[in-house]
């Protein structure tokens, strides 16, 4: 299992990084991304901190860990330019919280996180066809989420991203230990979305090349 979509105490998360990081070493995961949720508040403590914690543990663990980041609720206005910071900070992977049915996130995000470069559109729940088709021509993916919420609308998400070849990846999302999930359960939700078995494995093969696994 790789998961490129977690949460530690670093934000609304209930682990530090070496809890979780031990709890996907149990469950035999082969990757992991740490991608709390940042805003300009806290972007310049919490990625720094988390990429410190993954240097630490890297040398002895053979789980291939990684710090990330949400950027989450911000303006459409600034999300090119906390991309960027993002990025000039040292963030293996750049995400942002998309327009869910689930939370109040502003219209026009979708848009602005594929213009602006992100490497995942997260939960991206009410997505529409042409930015889909904008995310495929940029190469920003779109994810099929492991969270209850969010998951409500992996089928939207699956048949809009098969009708514009946009591609997808899996996140658990998760916040506690009991929202880590192996890939069994992982491609049970997929297939739940209305993913065949041939696009789950090119899903995950794809979220393996993100992290070079």
């Amino acid at each position: 299992m790789i998961d490129l979509h977690t949460h530690t105490l670093f934000s609304d998360g209930v682990l530090l990084p070496a809890e979780l990081i031990r709890r996907c070493e149990a469950k035999g995961f082969r990757g992991l991304v740490i991608t709390d949720h940042v805003d300009y508040s806290n972007i310049d403590m919490v990625i720094p901190n988390v990429l410190k914690a993954c240097r630490e543990i890297a040398p002895v663990s053979k789980l291939k860990v990684f710090g990330g980041a949400e950027l989450t609720h911000l303006r459409p206005e600034h999300i090119k330019a906390m991309v960027k910071r993002a990025r000039e900070l040292g963030a293996h992977l750049v995400l942002v919280h998309g327009e869910t049915i689930t939370e109040p996130v502003l219209p026009g995000t979708n848009r602005a996180a594929i213009e602006a470069g992100a490497d995942i559109l997260v939960h991206p729940g009410i997505i529409s066809e042409s930015d889909a088709q904008l995310a495929r021509e940029k190469g920003v993916r779109l994810e099929i989420s492991g969270r209850k919420g969010h998951a409500y609308a992996n089928g939207h998400v699956a048949m809009i991203a098969k009708k514009t070849g946009a591609k997808l990846v899996f996140g658990s999302d998760s916040h506690t230990p009991d929202d880590l999930l192996d890939r069994s359960r992982a491609e049970s939700i997929a297939r739940g979305a209305g993913l065949e078995e041939k696009d789950i494995q090119e899903m995950f093969q794809d979220a393996a090349s993100l992290v070079g696994l």
